[in-house]
């Protein structure tokens, strides 16, 4: 059954779908309007005489102008009433059936009945069939005795194809009445023809619309999921700068929206990708060349085996751990597979320590590093991860400082924390390049250069530190006026 689902185009399903419904449709009024039209006419014919007997009941018993109550009553229904005695004589009487006539009811047949009503407590309902009694277990007639009887039976019968009289004992002050209501139960088989012709008429309309309806939705509907797909298929095969339709239904425009925002994602990914790929192999490759070419030399070239040579191998060597080992720290965070060990040290302290490590740069490059500081502070945190932090930002501000090779870092104690701030001199980053910098291998230059220090993936990892320690962190920058990377610690 699912092979077969599958199999089956959505259009097809609406079709189907709009066509059953339309044939169920059908199917129950023929139900309700041939098959069971008759018993639910006979069934609310019935309630409304049992009513009409209980509102004849009131009267009676009200004593207050009880004939033109009853005629009125009769009259607005169509129905026959007569109240008589026990013995059959009428008291009132109220013709307006024109197959009633419960006046001239033999005494034979109103004895039967009154007895039949006497034995059921009250009450008692017969049913006319043609010139048939139907069962009526509260009445047990024999036919054959009493002609009068029978007559009145078969000839009443003949006149009402369909009919039923309720009988009523009424207890008064004055004494015990009987209450007996006919109501003829108009033939519904000339009914059932003409609605029989006016359904097939139907029927064939509804199908025929239901077909015209059903194909024009499915179609219209389908077309745009169709539509998507073609899209959709478009994206898989790598262009991502498709763009899906967004005017169209609510549901479909949902979709659409949410296809371009990961058609677009997925272009910013590929993107990436590409210039990982540039950009790592290039800073794969370089550090690979030196240290081979440096080591050849120093094999062929005995003279040149000396302490300079084998300081680029080794400094070359550094470059290259340093950036497995960023690699690895931005797949370990991004995982959660590194935990924080936070324990109170003085932040102030260990920057200055941290400082030290770029005197060789300072020396021989010619940077300048200024640390500002009005007071040392301790802060709660990795202090492990913390100085990668500012390690990161600092070579990230040496890579694109300006001619002027300055960098500020500056310590701002605040009410609930402490700022800190590295500040280069360099051109700066544009507007639109600003959400993007704490991006993996994203670069604002994207003429790739061999970096002054670092491997190009500190400011994700940056990222990562800081969130782990709940910081604010952010960059300020303008064109032209270099860049301003900040983060705050709680104290």
């Amino acid at each position: 059954m699912k092979l077969r689902s599958k199999n089956i185009s959505l259009k097809w399903k609406i079709f189907a779908t709009f066509e059953l419904f339309a044939i169920i449709l059908i199917a129950i009024l023929w139900l309700f309007q041939v098959v069971y039209l008759k018993n639910v006419y006979v069934y609310i014919k019935e309630v409304e005489t049992e009513r009409i007997m209980d509102e004849a009941n009131e009267v009676v018993m009200s004593g207050d102008n009880i004939s033109s109550k009853l005629t009125e009553l009769a009259s607005g229904k169509n129905v026959a009433i007569n109240v008589t005695d026990t013995s059959g004589n009428s008291i009132y009487n109220a013709e307006f059936n024109p197959s009633g006539q419960l006046n001239v009811m033999p005494k034979e047949v109103f004895q039967e009945y009154y007895n039949a009503a006497k034995s059921a407590g009250g009450n008692a309902k017969i049913i006319f069939e043609g010139h048939q009694i139907k069962d009526n277990p509260q009445l047990n007639m024999d036919m054959s005795p009493v002609n009068n009887r029978t007559d009145f039976v078969q000839n009443r019968g003949n006149d009402m194809a369909q009919s039923v009289i309720y009988v009523r004992i009424i207890t008064t002050d004055s004494g015990d009445y009987v209450l007996m209501v006919n109501s003829v139960l108009t033939p519904v088989d000339a009914t059932v023809d003409t609605i029989k012709i006016e359904l097939i008429v139907v029927t064939v309309v509804v199908l025929i619309v239901a077909f015209i309806l059903a194909w024009i939705s499915s179609r219209a509907i389908s077309k745009s999921l169709v539509r998507l797909n073609d899209s959709a298929q478009e994206l898989a095969q790598g262009n991502y700068d498709i763009s899906f339709d967004e005017h169209d239904y609510r549901e479909i425009n949902q979709l659409s929206e949410t296809l371009n925002y990961a058609a677009e994602e997925l272009g910013k990914t590929e993107s990436l990708r590409r210039e990982l790929i540039a950009n790592v192999s290039h800073d794969l490759r370089t550090p690979l060349t030196m240290i081979k070419a440096y080591s050849e030399i120093m094999r062929d070239l005995p003279g040149e085996n000396n302490p300079e040579n084998v300081q680029v191998v080794i400094d070359e060597t550094e470059r290259l751990t340093n950036l497995v080992n960023d690699m690895l720290d931005v797949s370990k965070l991004e995982a959660g597979a590194i935990e924080l060990d936070c324990q109170k040290y003085n932040l102030t302290e260990s920057i200055i320590g941290l400082l030290q490590r770029y005197n060789k740069l300072v020396e021989q490059e010619g940077y300048i590093i200024d640390f500002k500081y009005d007071r040392e502070v301790e802060v709660y945190a990795d202090e492990g991860k913390m100085n990668q932090v500012i390690y990161n930002l600092i070579n990230n501000a040496i890579n694109y400082t300006g001619e002027n090779k300055r960098v500020n870092v500056v310590q701002t104690v605040l009410n609930s924390g402490v700022k800190i701030e590295i500040i280069d001199s360099g051109a700066g980053i544009s507007p639109k390049d600003l959400p993007y910098v704490w991006d993996r291998y994203y670069k604002v230059d994207k003429a790739h250069k061999r970096a002054v220090m670092g491997t190009g993936l500190g400011l994700s990892i940056v990222k990562k530190v800081l969130e782990m320690h709940g910081a604010a962190y952010g960059v300020d920058s303008n064109l032209g006026q270099g860049s301003n990377f900040w983060f705050v610690l709680n104290v």
